[in-house]
């Protein structure tokens, strides 16, 4: 990929979005674009990684691996997203993995230290970053609390709100369109279900009037109807 294509993804990432041509190149972002091939692993099982990925396209399967040796999905995410150690702790993530999934991607690698210096170079990043990673654990808040107090039902209504959201962020009102990145095997991973049971509701969603999908598209008419379908006024 040219400088001008990497520059290109770069740019339309929302945390850079605000950045001027001469700050562009004062921090030298393109030197820390990187690519993966589909499946293969950006990490497995770190010891001290002390890294921070953006995703600019494609993307990312993130698990770990459970006391039997066995690969546990956690999610899947796609650009716009971030992972690794986006807290900015140090610390180890022992077990975890970060694999390019169904695709080629492109990445923004960080060292932690290096990039704590940028977001205290530059206060507006700082804040959008906070805002972002805010945004980042909330979703994660939102995915145990319904998956330990909610049904199979509002599980998948509430991962079909966060996409949708995640998709576009004034989601609240009107319809969403997105890809259909996820097969229903692996929904149900993400949701402690069962294939069939994702595919049924799926079913009655559409017949609902709450969704329509196909292999490639997932359209939601109205995200606020949705929303109250799981009971969120």
């Amino acid at each position: 990929m040219g400088i001008e294509d990497k520059l290109l993804l770069i740019r339309n990432y929302n945390l850079w979005s605000h950045l001027s041509d001469e700050e562009y190149e004062e921090l030298n972002l393109v030197h820390r674009f990187m690519e993966a091939r589909k499946g293969e692993f950006i990490y497995f099982a770190p010891e001290h990684l002390n890294k921070l990925f953006f995703i600019k396209e494609g993307y990312i399967r993130l698990g770990y691996v459970n006391d039997k040796g066995e690969e546990v999905v956690r999610e899947i995410i796609r650009e716009g997203e971030i992972f690794g150690q986006f807290t900015l702790e140090r610390q180890d993530m022992p077990g975890e993995f970060a694999q390019a999934h169904k695709m080629d991607v492109s990445l923004c690698a960080f060292n932690i230290v290096d990039f704590e210096k940028l977001l205290s170079q530059k206060p507006q990043l700082a804040i959008g970053y906070t805002r972002h990673v805010g945004n980042r654990l909330r979703q994660v808040e939102n995915r145990l609390t319904n998956l330990l107090h909610k049904d199979v039902r509002v599980r998948l209504l509430g991962f079909l709100v966060q996409l949708a959201t995640n998709q576009h962020n004034d989601s609240d009102h009107g319809a969403v369109e997105m890809d259909n990145f996820l097969t229903h095997e692996e929904i149900a991973r993400m949701i402690a279900s069962s294939r069939q049971t994702v595919t049924t509701l799926m079913g009655q969603f559409e017949a609902e009037g709450l969704i329509a999908w196909d292999r490639s598209i997932i359209r939601i008419p109205d995200v606020k109807k949705l929303q109250k379908a799981m009971g969120v006024a």
